[in-house]
């Protein structure tokens, strides 16, 4: 974690070649996401992205979402929660390759 205050909490997320975080949604907060390094698809509602450095996301409230990386380096980006509560068991998993449904 890179800082934390009330109502805001800025993380530093690395996913490496060919991995992904799970599909999933957030109740009390949206998501703004910075690339830093490394080439993915974000799946937003449905909805395919490109990204590289240089790029972001955001993400509102109940929004349907996921990263993966399709490059061969580590994707790295920064993730930027805002809400009334930020805590990290405010997460639906949807779908998810790493048994965490």
């Amino acid at each position: 974690m890179l800082g934390q205050r009330p109502g805001y909490k800025v993380k530093s997320l690395t996913v490496i070649p060919q991995g992904e975080i799970s599909l999933q949604r957030h109740f009390h907060r949206s998501e703004h996401w910075f690339i830093i390094s490394g080439k993915g698809l974000v799946i937003k509602n449905g909805n395919e992205i490109r990204v590289i450095p240089g790029d972001s996301v955001d993400l509102p409230v109940n929004e349907i979402h996921r990263i993966k990386n399709i490059g061969s380096q580590n994707l790295v980006f920064i993730e930027i929660a805002q809400g009334d509560y930020i805590g990290e068991d405010d997460i639906e998993r949807l779908e998810d390759k790493y048994g965490r449904v």
